[in-house]
């Protein structure tokens, strides 16, 4: 993975052999020395990517907001989102019931299930990530509660937990035991190849939805308890209550529909296209010493942004959490000049195509940090459940 490990092995060999070239043989010694400079050289390019820099969205807010005050007036809710969130929860509960008789190894089944039910349920995932932001509604309450209802079609209750991982992503980016976007060193170290990249794509779903729980655990409040009631109630009416219009098939188009849209799915590139590294690092941008940014996050302006609320101007969404999704290309117009040389991604199909075949893209592509950031509602990794505030969880 390491950009210097081709001339770190030709330096090695050429020493070692040396005498091919008329020049005097190495030693067995010095040919060690030199085997041992490459393995240590090896290791520590195939780490992740350590900095010191802090996350660079921070800085690029003010310096915009500097530039261009008038990208304020771009924050707040977007009232189109809860008739996109009630379309799209519609669309599914019908789909739902139209697939009700037909068996769940056939071509139709996995057909409407890849092409609608994935699309539909990604729009959720990013539904609720929106509402996580408070974009929905005003009232904090209204959007936990809107996101409950968001969950539905999804068919496992996790709105209610993913906002507080996902918010400790925005103020701990790459910060080592507190962002768990960031793959552990276990998926780093058996994850490491293209079995392994192709696994981890095609089941990323489980993941990112196990990770966050290995990393450190949030504590339970009645709005958990709420999404898990609620949840668990509509899955039994759609078995057993309402029999002449829903039945197993049903919920397994929605448990279906829910692993294809984190699986090998065009739209689920944006899981790794948002902060995995893809951009060529040099050796000396490698040692944290030298204190060299290095790309943590990168945007898509291609069509696929359509199904999934914009989400693919990531670096303008971390920039600006609080601007919603109709208004980020708003944004990217008004401060051009920092957007247009970051770099980008310009196809999420081939994001998940080089993640798997390209041996400089992997597991360890991520920027991380020692220090830096914060639990949201908590202030250590581990947060116990005294160390939360009430009102910092539900804000």
């Amino acid at each position: 993975m390491a950009p210097s490990a081709t001339s770190v092995t030709k330096t090695s060999s050429q020493k070692a052999n040396g005498a091919a070239n008329g020049k005097p043989k190495t030693t067995p010694a010095e040919t060690a020395a030199a085997t041992a400079e490459h393995d240590a050289l090896e290791t520590k390019y195939r780490d992740f990517f350590w900095t010191y820099t802090e996350e660079p969205h921070r800085t690029r807010r003010l310096a915009i907001i500097k530039a261009h005050p008038e990208v304020t007036k771009l924050c707040g809710p977007e009232p189109l989102t809860k008739y996109v969130v009630a379309g799209v929860v519609s669309l599914q509960i019908l789909l739902a019931h139209l697939l009700r008789d037909t068996p769940f190894w056939s071509w139709k089944f996995w057909a409407v299930a890849y092409v609608f039910g994935a699309t539909s349920n990604q729009n959720l995932f990013l539904a609720i990530h929106e509402i996580s932001h408070n974009l929905a509604f005003r009232s904090p309450l209204a959007n936990r509660l809107f996101a409950i209802f968001a969950n539905l079609p999804i068919a496992v209750p996790y709105s209610a937990s993913f906002r507080p991982y996902h918010l400790t992503h925005h103020k701990s980016l790459g910060v080592d035991g507190l962002d768990t976007d960031l793959p552990t060193a276990f998926e780093a170290v058996f994850l490491d190849s293209i079995l392994g990249k192709a696994f981890f794509c095609t089941f990323q779903i489980f993941f990112y939805a196990l990770r966050p729980m290995m990393v450190y655990q949030i504590p339970m409040t009645w709005v958990h308890l709420v999404n898990v009631a609620v949840q668990l109630a509509f899955d039994y009416a759609l078995v057993t209550l309402l029999p002449s219009y829903f039945s197993i098939n049903s919920l397994l188009y929605l448990l279906l529909s829910s692993f294809l849209a984190g699986s090998l799915h065009p739209t689920a590139g944006h899981f790794i296209a948002e902060h995995y590294v893809y951009e060529t690092i040099t050796p000396t941008a490698r040692d944290p010493a030298n204190h060299i940014p290095i790309p943590e996050t990168y945007s898509y302006y291609g069509p696929l942004n359509f199904f999934t609320y914009n989400v693919g101007l990531h670096n303008e969404h971390h920039d600006f959490p609080a601007i919603p999704w109709t208004r980020l290309p708003v944004l990217n117009r008004i401060a051009k000049e920092f957007y247009d040389e970051l770099p980008r991604h310009e196809s999420w199909v081939y994001v998940l195509w080089r993640f798997v075949f390209d041996e400089q893209v992997g597991m360890r592509c991520r920027v991380k940090r020692k220090q830096g950031g914060r639990v949201v509602g908590g202030g250590t990794a581990v947060a116990k459940t005294a160390e939360w505030k009430e009102d910092e969880i539900e804000a």
